[in-house]
């Protein structure tokens, strides 16, 4: 069969026959057919043919996979993929262009430019690898994390290495095509229609070696080092908040960009605020008096002291609210409440003159309403 070509590059869903909408068990049953057609045990000797099943191999193991074909098409909706369809073990060919290198990591393989079958010991370009994500601690105290704070953050991590500008390959020289994978990364084993794929276990996957490896980071490409931040931590977080420092993550491979640093924060809780959501509870202790007869009471906010009035005939756990005057909300502007609940404090009578006092109150309010509740309630 002739080489096919595209002006955007190998249309895999030609190679297959299917339409591009088509679903998975279409793409299934099409693969099926072809390679029982073109099997090389169905036509042994016949170069043609085992060309044939190569490509149809390759546009399977895209097609087939969710994540791969989504990446594919994504990468065709760019346009000009450049370089050729070839045949090869690899699979296919995508030349030197940049969108090359998201067609490589979606066929596994080590990159873009120039890692082909039979190419073992010619220096290929070493596909990008995104550093991985790191996750840091921070205790703040209460106040801290109402009002925001800068504070001080050691993480251990790495850095792209300097000397090999992270390749991991000796200054002067170059990784090279894994002669066991050429350069796609992946294994396969078995016989027959099936096969399994696996990293490779020469490069472990990279598709490439370093025969030379660099003299500082032994060939990693990157070195363990300590970097230390002043965080400006936002006001509003709570536990648990995770406060994002973009590129602050570990190096990328082969220059590939950094990840981010996730900040966590953890709040040493407050003797008189609480939590509560984007609100804070403040319990208010009142005695008897005050619950009774009412009265103006102190209360601490945010910002300093305020004068609460407790209506006459408060009830043990009843709620009043300064809206708008709790911290701020995190990502959502604006500010939540301050909720004072207000809870009696009921005294153990110790002397004759208390006992009395009481005995006077009982007589004044007797069973506390019992009666009356009951007998309606029957």
């Amino acid at each position: 069969m002739a080489t096919t070509r595209q002006d955007n590059g190998p249309d895999l869903y030609a190679v297959l026959g299917v339409d591009k909408k088509a679903s998975a068990d279409e793409i299934k049953k099409a693969y099926r057919k072809l390679a029982r057609e073109y099997h090389p045990d169905r036509n042994p000797g016949d170069k043609a043919a085992e060309e044939r099943f190569k490509q149809i191999s390759a546009a399977h193991d895209v097609l087939s996979d969710a994540e791969k074909r989504k990446e594919y098409d994504k990468a065709r909706a760019f346009g000009g993929l450049g370089g050729a369809f070839s045949t090869g073990g690899a699979g296919f060919d995508f030349g030197d262009s940049g969108i090359g290198d998201i067609l490589g990591s979606v066929f596994g393989r080590a990159g873009g430019g120039g890692a082909r079958p039979g190419g073992g010991g010619r220096a290929t370009r070493p596909s990008q690898q995104r550093g991985r994500d790191l996750e840091a601690d921070v205790t703040l105290s209460f106040r801290q994390s109402v009002e925001g704070a800068q504070v001080p953050l050691s993480v251990r991590t790495t850095a792209t290495c300097d000397t090999c500008s992270g390749t991991g390959a000796k200054p002067g020289t170059s990784p090279t095509v894994c002669p066991r994978c050429h350069g796609r990364g992946v294994e396969s084993q078995g016989q027959g229609l099936f096969s399994i794929s696996q990293p490779c276990s020469r490069c472990q996957g990279a598709g490439t070696i370093i025969e030379d490896p660099c003299p500082t980071c032994g060939g990693e490409g990157a070195v363990h080092t300590t970097k230390r931040y002043r965080v400006n931590v936002p006001a509003g977080v709570k536990e648990g908040s995770r406060v994002r420092l973009a590129g602050k993550g570990q190096a990328g491979r082969n220059g590939g960009s950094p990840g981010d640093l996730f900040v966590i924060t953890h709040i040493t809780p407050s003797a008189v605020f609480e939590r509560r959501g984007d609100d804070v509870e403040v319990t208010v202790p009142l005695s008897i008096a005050e619950a009774v007869q009412g009265a103006d009471v102190e209360v601490p906010t945010l910002d300093g002291r305020k004068k609460l009035r407790v209506a006459p005939g408060t009830k043990h756990g009843t709620v009043q609210r300064l809206r708008g005057e709790g911290p701020p909300r995190l990502g959502a502007g604006g500010r939540g409440d301050i909720r004072y609940r207000f809870v009696i404090d009921v005294p153990k009578p110790s002397t004759d003159e208390e006992r009395e006092a009481v005995g006077r109150l009982a007589d004044l309010f007797p069973a506390a309403g019992r009666e009356k509740l009951f007998a309606e309630e029957a």
